[in-house]
């Protein structure tokens, strides 16, 4: 086949190696110049037969939106639109409805993989009609791990993004797993040598994954992470599945405080444990921080001296 591909970056930019490499054509555009086979999306548009396929892969929010729309004016009846970032399920379904009044199909699909798709394939949960999944089909198959498995047409459209989603709020509440497990081997002198304690889980245990495996290839490059600061964001799935969670009033307390574990580590001194700090020092006199040093209080932190 022959598709264009916007947005080439550490994902797009690799898949259109994998493609190229299995023997399709793929016009790739993006805003760095550096980067990019055409200089605008009409160009790229141009340079495609129909039925043309169009597989996008920018940020969520506005740029895909904006990429969407700017597409439902360039593309025709027939031509199919794949939204291959992390868009919202429900966003899914109004660019769909856009691209459908003008007859353009629409496929979201959900991409994991990261940087190391290029080599092992990417994991692919796409939503849409079938005949527009058979469509962009022989791309699929192009990108996909070898094997049986890696892929799946999870439903309609939304269906993909709403199985990444899920898929990303589990990987929230994985990693947050492995990472307390890490931090309470470091914390102990019991054991001595805590990479490679983890490196020996990597095989015959019921806790070995891929995760688990980055985690050692980490520390392998910094003993400690002494160069990594403790700080995590969060692309927004993990937000999105405690709230599609709440909808169908299903308890996800693991990935929920997964999530929260997140906003905690973007403080630098948290407010709410100033108070918890200040309630104790108030009812049993347990000592408080002042300027970062620990303040004595007579009995303080004994346990059965204050509950």
């Amino acid at each position: 086949m022959h598709i264009g591909l916007i947005g080439l970056g550490k994902m797009g930019g690799n898949m259109r190696e994998r493609l190229r490499l299995a023997g399709h054509t793929v016009t790739g555009f993006d805003h760095s110049p550096d980067k990019r086979d055409v200089d605008s999306l009409e160009a790229m548009v141009g340079e495609l037969s129909a039925p043309r396929v169009v597989w996008v892969m920018v940020p969520s929010g506005d740029p895909t939106r904006d990429t969407v729309h700017e597409l439902s004016g360039l593309l025709e009846a027939g031509d199919v639109v794949v939204e291959g970032g992390n868009s919202r399920w429900t966003d899914d379904q109004r660019n769909a409805a856009v691209l459908d009044e003008k007859g353009i199909g629409y496929v979201d699909c959900g991409v994991s993989g990261g940087v190391w798709g290029l080599e092992n394939g990417y994991a692919l949960m796409c939503g849409g009609s079938a005949e527009h999944v058979e469509t962009v089909q022989p791309i699929f198959d192009a990108l996909k791990p070898p094997g049986e498995f890696g892929y799946v047409h999870a439903g309609p459209v939304g269906a993909g993004h709403f199985a990444k989603m899920v898929h990303n709020g589990i990987e929230y509440a994985t990693m947050q797993a492995y990472a307390e497990g890490y931090e309470l081997l470091e914390a102990s002198e019991a054991v001595t040598d805590v990479t490679e304690v983890l490196r020996s889980w990597r095989e015959g245990t019921v806790i070995r994954s891929w995760l688990l495996d980055l985690l050692v290839a980490a520390l392998d490059e910094d003993a400690g992470l002494s160069q990594i600061a403790g700080y995590a964001a969060d692309s927004g799935e993990g937000r999105w599945t405690v709230e599609a969670a709440i909808d169908h009033a299903v308890p996800l307390p693991a990935i929920t405080s997964a999530l929260f574990a997140r906003f905690s580590s973007r403080q630098e001194e948290s407010t709410a444990m100033k108070a918890v700090a200040a309630m104790r020092n108030q009812f049993g006199g347990h000592a408080v921080r002042a300027g970062g040093a620990p303040e004595s209080t007579p009995g303080a932190d004994i346990p059965g001296a204050a509950t």
